[in-house]
């Protein structure tokens, strides 16, 4: 595979390294929001939400149109959606693991 490509889809991924960048997009799951929603609803300073939204911007996974005074954050790709579903699954699926493991070091240790 081409190393471009390598860089891009590790570029992609840092775009998503960030709990507040995953916060936004799983905010937009709802639809396209308007930027003070965010700043509302996930407590995040506006500077602070400017500097992660661009960087989603940057990626091309989000884009904004202005309506009015108002800027508008959609989702480019649902795809994105998936991704981050498929990643909350492999981390419950682990969290299980883990805890069925536990459980088996706990009966081992009493007997």
């Amino acid at each position: 595979m081409d190393e471009r490509l390598f860089g891009m889809e590790a570029d992609f991924f840092k775009a998503l390294a960030h709990p507040t960048r995953v916060r936004i997009l799983k905010h937009l799951m709802d639809g396209e929001k308007c930027v003070c929603e965010f700043t509302e609803d996930l407590d995040v300073e506006q500077s602070n939400m400017s500097q992660h939204l661009a960087i989603l911007r940057k990626q091309n996974i989000v884009s904004s149109r202005k309506e009015g005074l108002k800027v508008i954050y959609s989702v480019n790709y649902p795809q994105v959606f998936e991704i981050l579903d498929l990643v909350e699954e492999i981390l419950i699926s682990q969290v299980n693991e883990t805890l069925e493991l536990l459980s088996r070091k706990g009966k081992s240790k009493r007997r």
